[in-house]
């Protein structure tokens, strides 16, 4: 499992749902976005995005959640990729689900 987490202003909720979802679904092939969850009570929004996509490298599928969370004057954001790991008692090989979230690290990069 891999983590990371940003705050981020001048952006809407929405609309950094929606560069994110592009973000990840044109840099791979085999990413899909799998389900999304929208929530707001008052002046903050909570929105929730699972990505997956298929890591040629543990020849498994493996999961992408961004959580944003939106409150006045910022979007707060967390990544968490899982699921490409291998081994029964330890996790081996977590080069997928790092190279996954580096995925959502581009992306943010790119307008902040």
């Amino acid at each position: 499992m891999s983590k990371r987490d940003w705050v981020l202003t001048g952006y809407g909720i929405d609309e950094l749902a929606n560069i994110i979802t592009d973000g990840i679904l044109n840099a791979s092939v085999s990413a899909t976005l799998e389900d999304s969850s929208y929530f707001s009570s008052g002046n903050v929004s909570c929105t929730v995005l699972v990505f997956e996509r298929y890591s040629i490298i543990g020849s498994n599928r493996l999961s992408l959640t961004v959580s944003l969370f939106s409150e006045p004057g910022c979007v707060r954001i967390s990544g968490i990729s899982s699921g490409g790991s291998e081994g029964i008692l330890w996790k081996i090989n977590t080069l997928g689900e790092d190279a996954f979230l580096d995925v959502l690290v581009d992306v943010l990069s790119s307008i902040s």
